[in-house]
Order: C-alpha cells, then structure tokens, then sequence
C-alpha cells in the first residue's frame, strides 16, 4: 500500500462530499485505507490536544492544518525548533501496518471480513484493541500503533466487504469493538444470500429475504480457487476467482463505480466514523497524555546512556552524571526538554536492566545509584546493554556508550548491527584508558566492533583519557536537542587529499562539525571564500576544540551557501556535519506486492540486490511538506565517491516515491536537496544509518500476540539469489524468553526455503510486554546476510468484558455566560465495576476543573466522585478504566443561561466534529 503520512483534518469531508475511490491500496487519487485511517487519526489528535490544552489553561491554535502545524500547536510555546519528523515517524508506523494487511494477510478470511468470518474478524478487532491499551500501559508505543494499524484496516473492511450498508445502517456497529456485545444474525452457511448477476455491476445483489431479516453477509474472495457455498455472494473484481461462478458479481464496495456511489460514500463514511469510535475507545482506557504519546505527540530529543559499572570506571560513571544531570536542569520546561530518558548499566556477567521514563527527576535517581564496582578494563557486556537500548527505546534514538573495554559478547554484532538498520538509531562510544592496548595495532581488534557500529549507525567512536572525558561530552549536549538535522556524513579509510562541500540553508542553526581521526589537517572555507586551518583554535569562522581523536568545530554563525572541507590528509577519518532545523526528511525501503489491492509497503532488512532501490520519502518542514520542493534525491557512497540519482514520484502531502536504478555496490546513505519556497533557500540534508543490498531476503509473519506460558509458533521463510548451499540461521530475542529454532536451511540460487521460530514466554510474563525478535540468515562462508527485527507482544487471555458503569450522582451550581468566571458547578458520580477485574484509574478527559474521589466499601466497591470547575468550563467527560482497559464514562454539559443554541446537523459524527473545528477557528479571527 502506498502510505501516506496525514491527512490535513478538513481534508476529511472532502473525501466524503466528493465520493472518491477508498479500500483499495492504490488508486483514487491516493484516497485509501490510509486516507481514513489518517483522517480519523488527525481529527481525534486535534480534538485531544484541545483538550489537554484548555485542562492546562492555555490557547491551542495551529496556525494551519499541516501535521508540522498541529503538533507545535500541541506542545505549546516553549522556546526551540520543532521537528515533526518523530511524529510523522509514529503515524507511519500505524499507515505502514495497515497497508501490510493487504499484503500479509491477503487470502486471510477473517482479517478482511470476506466469507462471512465476522466472529473471527471482530475477535482480531478486540484482541488487536487489547493489544494496543496493553501494550501503551507497559511503554511499548511502537507496538501499540503497529497493532492499531491493522486493527483499523480490519475495521474498515466491514463496512466494505459486508452487507451493512445495504440493510440502511447509517451508524458504526458498536459489536464490533464492544468486548461485551457478540455479532448478531449472521446469515448460515446454508442460506442462500445473491442473486446473480450476469455483468457483475448489479446495483444490489443481495436477496429480498436477507435484506428483510436483517442477515450479515459479506462476499467470498476466491484467490485461488472459484469454489464458494451455494448460492452465497462474491466479494467481486477481476481477482476474485469466484464471482465468476452463480451467483455472478460481487459485492464489495471497495471502489466507486457507477452502479455503487451512493453505498460506496456510505461506507467510507461509517468507516471513518467506525475508526474515530475506536480511537476514542483507546483514548478513555489510557488518558488523554499517553494518547498524544501514543500519536508521536512528543518533544523530538531523547537521553540514552548505556553506562559499564565496572571497578575502572569511577571517573567515567561521575562524568556521565554530570552530563545527564546539565542537560536535564538546563533544558527542564523547554522545547529540548528530553521526552524520555533511558539508562542501560552493564558489568560482567551482568548487564541491565532498561530504565526507561519520561520524569526527568528519575532519572536523576536512577543513574545517581550507579557506582563502580568489580573487574577491571577486561571485556564487559557492552553489546547486551546497547540491544536492550536499541529495542527499549524509540527509533531514530541517539544513544551514548561509556566504557574503558572490549566487548565481552562479540557474538551480538550483527544482531546489533541488523537493529541500528531497523531502528535507524544513532550510536556514539566514549572509549577511555586503553591506549596501553594499541601499540602494535591500528585500531585494536578488541575495539574495531565499536568502530564498525559507530560508522554503520552515523555516530562517533571517541578515544579520549578519562582525565579529557568531560571536554568529550559536549557532543551529547549538542545532540540532546530537537530539530536535529545531518548535513553531510562520510568516511574515508584509507584517507585521502579531498574537498567536501556541503550546503547550509536560512533554517540552519547551531551548525558543528565533527571529525574523527588521529594527526589530521584540514581547511574549512566559507561560502565567501574566506578560510581557516584547523590549526587555528579560535578564527574567524569557528571554534575548533580537540580532544583525543575528536575535532569539534563550532561555526561562530551559520553563513547561507556552499561551504567546504578540504582534506589535506591521508590518515583514516570520518566527517560529519550537524545542524538544527525544522526542515527534514523520514524514510523507509519499499517494495511492491500484487493481489486483489496491490501496492508498495516497506521491507524489513536490506533491499534486494539486482533490482532498482525504491523508497518511500516524506519531507517535512515547520510550514508543512507544502511549503518544501524536493529537487534532488540520491544514494551516495559512505566511503567512496559514487552517488546513483533517483527519479521521484509526488504522491501528495510530502510523499514521494523514489527509484534509484544503479545502486551502490557498497555501504550507501540517502542523500536529499531541495528548496524552501517560503524563506527562497535551497537545502541538502543527509541520513546516518548506513544501508546495502543483499541478495538474500527474510520474511516473516506474526499474525497474533503471545501468551504467557503457552509455545508461539513462527514460520519465516528465506530466499535467495545467490550462492546456493547452507545457510546459517540464527535468531535472538532481547527479553531472553526460552526460545528453539531452524539452526540452518538448504536453498539453491533463485529458491526458498521455510524455518520455525518457538517462544514459550513464562508464564508470569506481565501482559503488553513487549519482544524484539532478529532472525538472521547468512550465506555459506559469510559472503552475504540479511535480517528480519519483528515486535511481539506478550498478552494475557481477557475474561472481564464489562466496562465500569459511572452514573451523574448530582448536579449543582448555575453558571451565567455574561460572568463565568465569578461562579463554579459540580457534578458527583458513582463509578462501579460489578464483579469485574476492579478500577485501575480515573481521570477527567474533557474539561478543566478539578476532581476528588473516595472508596465506599460494601457489597461492591463504590467510588464516589466529585467534579468541581469554573463556569467558564462547562463541559466534562470523565473516565473510569479497570485493569484491562474497558472503559466506563460519564460526560455532561452544564447549561448557561445566555447560553448559545446547539445546531442539529445530519452530518456523520466525524465530519460533525471536523466542521465544528472549521467554523470555530473561521470565526475565531
């Protein structure tokens, strides 16, 4: 599916006034599965963001509809660049898994509602919805929105591929995402449902009997076969084998057609509806700030400190302190304010565990425990502390290793490696005390696996004494900040004579350079053409600080044009230049798939060698990707002088797919230009996380969660172009749950072949835990590898189905619109959860005044509330979430008496909402 990162909130009813094509994964204009889901996702994060901004007593005013626009708008106005890359990062994790339904689980019955599978399509929608509230409970956000995802595909399929249309429904069935509700009369599998339909554009299909009585059906997908029960209807389209057999036709409403519009618009409508339904369901269980967190609503900037606690390492573990505890205190209430921090601590054999927190005074505490204790400089777990990082925190993290030795676990390289690829997270290794170790040797093999991680990832690897240490880590307080862009990255080893021009734009700000290497001479030259030698500390275009292997150079201002750097040496280095600026890019490597809705989802692992690299691209800026031309894309050599030119493809709002016919034959990063039409400035920014082909490729397939105790099976299959013979395979998890699998497979040149993965998790594993599984699969003599990284939930089985009941107890006060402010209201509430798993939290979802509450004990446990606000908030939802996430609510506005009549409108509830946000802010001005 081709995916699209947003969808502007009014864009919304458009797609329904103007009835264009939907369900399907390509075509239409680019309106799909996605535009619906995106819509939906927008819309309810505005409504949200209101929410939390009038709770918190400040105006919330995107000043256009771009994502860029609304997440400013929701963070509010602390000092500081903006990046939307995160947020569009996390809404492509739900688009992306809802267009892999249509490539994962194409002949999958029950997960597009074909074959009348409503009891098992709506198990995966209740199943899915658990996943996710349990999974945001235990900080596992990347898996949450990847289930949400395919739960919102699912969903929306009933709408299409059903009959409930047809049987004049004009709101969402509540059945299927109410726990405690079953589907009611499915038709049986006896029971005739189509007439036939010779063209196979009949306006209505389905019989007299079925519409009469009321009976779900949906059509039959025949992928394979034309076989169907007798007399029962076909979902339809060139694809589907039966609907050429009697009953002819189809009914599907994926497309409009001429002889469809009007059930067509309907069903894109009630699914748009259906999926606000849901989101909403998702906001009540876990609050209104996990929500936003859930949606990528975060502050860009992430602290990851993975930390050796051995015996050496005093000086290292204070210096780390320090660091942590200067940025927390001096960046505290801004915009570069860390939206979370993680500490990793590992000794020998020890190693752990993750800490992982959004409070910046715990992190305090936590690394304020470490202390140095035991061993020496000998070989640490250093690469079983950095994986647990690599999986535990976000992607696109950078993270920062302190350690005086070698790694102890050098069998975790290429897991480390294959998880930098995923994650596109950066890594940077402060290495002190071990020049001792280097005499004879270049770069000490011991260390080389911090090197080569340091490279693949865009980070640095620093020799430094521990007495030089601190001067070092101003490189972790110039890269905990939002915004942060790369310029330029390259490596060259051996060195040579060279000049590096990179290109610094109106938006740039804070620009450094970082050179590593040992003995190294270079010029830096201006856009005007004035110089200056690193020999010179303090010149007239930067500062330039050296510390062991380190250059840092600090550009006194950033001057707009061509600069550049002029390698005067021949000694190994490595250049990279950083910036901040709201004007940035995410992407991901595609692939294209066939089907009844074919499309292009991302791959997981190295794109495949011998065919053109295709990528997904979205460009983002503070005005939005509207106000962004992309004139340039390319793959360039990290350590060479080859840059192979993509052709693009606009497919709307920042997207663009990209072709590059002639890829490296080595390590490549992306390289991007283009212009800002608002400030008149052209742009050239870079990625890191260094990428190659492969011919061999892995996939694999996790269509449910695990359960605690119980073994989880997991096929994947690997294929290859190249060396036939014996493949090695080898698979880790990053929570060391027991775990056996195919150790090797055959396979000849152009052929396949299936492995199993087995995962008993214990059985007191806490539900919504989250695993990183890597499967890795690697030619015979090493000559060539590939990887798979999937994110598996951990899920207990739910019994309670039944959501809290909250009842308005009272209501009291009089409220006068000419004078709000001088009078208050209050309602009081019991909230009660039956015989259920009992109240996990309650908390105000809409409104701004303050809540009280207290136990009553007897037959059941009572909860008595009292809500008190101001006149000037009249409104209040309340919500009451037990301990599986059912949720109970209570809302009510209180009446002014010069208060302004509410218009009745017969849009959908969606679009309502949309139109309500439109007319508010129109008249607002």
């Amino acid at each position: 599916m081709i995916v699209k990162s947003s969808v502007p909130a009014v864009a919304l009813i458009t797609l329904v006034v103007s009835g264009v094509q939907a369900f399907i994964s390509v075509g239409g204009g680019g309106n799909t599965h996605v535009t619906i889901t995106g819509g939906a996702v927008m819309a309810k994060i505005y409504e949200v963001c209101e929410a939390v901004a009038e709770s918190e007593g400040r105006d919330f005013k995107p000043t256009g509809s771009s994502a860029e626009e609304l997440l400013r708008a929701c963070l509010g106005t602390a000092t500081g660049e903006v990046s939307g890359a995160k947020f569009r990062t996390a809404l492509n994790q739900i688009y992306m898994q809802n267009g892999f339904v249509d490539r994962d689980f194409m002949s999958s019955a029950p997960h597009h509602f074909n074959n009348e599978a409503f009891n098992e399509g709506r198990n995966l929608i209740i199943q899915g919805t658990a996943a996710v509230k349990a999974n945001v409970r235990t900080d596992n956000l990347q898996s949450a929105r990847e289930t949400l995802g395919r739960v919102c595909h699912t969903l929306q399929d009933f709408y299409s591929h059903s009959n409930w249309v047809e049987l004049g429904n004009k709101i969402p069935y509540a059945n299927l995402i109410r726990p405690d509700l079953n589907i009611e009369k499915i038709a049986d599998i006896t029971m005739s449902t189509c007439s036939d339909c010779a063209s196979g554009t009949c306006p209505n299909q389905l019989l007299p009997a079925i519409l009469s009585g009321k009976y779900l059906t949906s059509g039959y997908m025949g992928l394979f076969s034309s076989d169907k029960p007798q007399g029962k209807c076909s979902h339809g389209g060139a694809t589907d084998l039966s609907s050429t057999q009697n009953p002819r036709g189809g009914i599907n409403k994926d497309e409009r057609q001429s002889h469809n519009a009007d059930m067509h618009n309907n069903a894109v409508n009630l699914a748009a509806e259906a999926t606000l339904e849901l989101l909403e369901d998702i906001r009540g269980a876990i609050g209104n700030k996990d929500y936003l967190r859930l949606m990528g609503i975060a502050r860009s900037a992430v602290l990851a400190f993975v930390i050796d606690t051995t015996g050496s390492m005093a000086d290292d573990i204070a210096e780390a302190k320090r660091v942590a505890f200067s940025i927390i205190d001096s960046k505290k209430g801004t915009q570069d304010e860390p939206s979370e921090y993680i500490l990793v601590p590992f000794n020998d054999p020890a190693f752990g565990p993750l800490i992982r927190t959004t409070d910046p005074d715990v992190m305090k505490t936590e690394i304020s425990k470490l202390a140095a204790n035991g061993g020496g400089d000998t070989p640490e777990m250093c690469l079983s502390a950095l994986q647990l990082a690599l999986t535990g925190g976000p992607s696109s993290s950078f993270i920062y290793v302190f350690t005086d030795a070698p790694p102890k676990d050098t069998y975790l390289e290429k897991t480390i490696t294959a998880l930098i690829r995923s994650t596109k997270s950066t890594v940077s290794f402060f290495m002190t005390s071990f020049r001792r170790r280097r005499r004879s040797l270049k770069a000490s093999s011991e260390f080389q696996v911090y090197y080569d991680m340091a490279l693949a990832s865009g980070g640095q690897a620093i020799e430094v004494s521990k007495a030089s240490l601190s001067q070092a880590t101003d490189i972790i307080v110039d890269t905990s900040t939002s915004a942060l862009v790369t310029i330029l990255q390259c490596s060259r080893d051996p060195g040579r004579v060279e000049n590096f021009p990179f290109l610094l734009d109106e938006s740039v700000s804070n620009t450094t350079i970082y050179i590593t290497g040992n003995s190294l001479t270079f010029n830096l030259r201006s856009p005007t053409g004035e110089t200056q030698s690193n020999t010179v500390e303090n010149g007239p275009l930067a500062t330039i600080e050296k510390v062991g292997n380190l250059q840092r150079i600090q550009l006194n201002g950033t001057e707009m044009g061509l600069w550049h750097i002029e390698m005067t040496t021949t000694k190994a280095y490595t250049i990279k230049v950083m910036g901040q600026s709201s004007i940035t890019f995410i992407y991901e490597f595609v692939e294209e798939f066939k089907g009844p809705h074919p499309g292009i989802a991302p791959i997981d692992g190295r794109p495949s060698a011998g065919s053109p690299a295709k990528m997904l691209l979205t460009l983002s800026g503070e005005k939005g990707p509207e106000a962004l031309e992309l004139q340039e894309v390319a793959l360039m050599e990290v350590s060479g002088v080859k840059v192979s030119n993509g052709t693009t493809e606009k497919m709307g709002d920042g997207d663009y797919l990209v072709t590059v016919k002639e890829v490296p034959e080595g390590e490549f990063v992306i390289l991007l230009k283009g212009k800002d039409k608002t400030l008149d400035s052209l742009f050239q920014r870079q990625t890191t996380t260094q990428m190659s082909q492969s011919k061999v490729t892995i996939k694999a397939i996790a269509d449910s969660s695990m359960l605690p105790g119980e073994v989880f099976n997991l096929n994947f299959t690997v294929t290859t172009n190249g060396t036939g013979g014996t493949y090695t395979i080898l698979a880790r998890n990053d929570k060391d749950i027991p775990m056996t699998y195919t150790t090797s497979l055959s396979l000849v040149s152009g052929g396949s072949a299936q492995g199993t993965v087995s995962l008993t998790p214990p059985a007191n594993t806490v539900s919504g835990t989250d695993v990183t599984l890597t499967i890795e699969a690697e030619a015979p003599k090493g000559s060539d590898s590939n990887y798979a990284v999937l994110r598996l939930s951990v899920l207990s089985k739910v019994t309670d189905f039944t959501p809290p009941k909250c009842e308005i107890v009272t209501v009291k006060g009089k409220c006068y619109s000419s004078a709000c402010g001088s009078s208050n209201w209050e309602m009081s509430v019991s909230i009660t959860d039956g015989n259920g798993t009992g109240i996990e939290s309650i908390s105000i979802q809409q409104g701004n005044g303050n809540f009280t509450q207290r136990k009553v004990e007897g037959d059941e446990i009572v909860v008595m509330g009292l809500y008190e606000a101001s006149c000037c908030s009249t409104s209040v939802t309340l919500s009451a979430v037990d301990k599986v996430g059912n949720v109970g609510r209570c809302s009510f506005t209180m009446k002014s008496s010069a208060g302004a009549r509410l218009i009745s409108m017969s849009l959908p509830l969606w679009a309502s909402l949309l139109l309500y946000i439109f007319l508010r802010d129109a008249f607002s001005v």
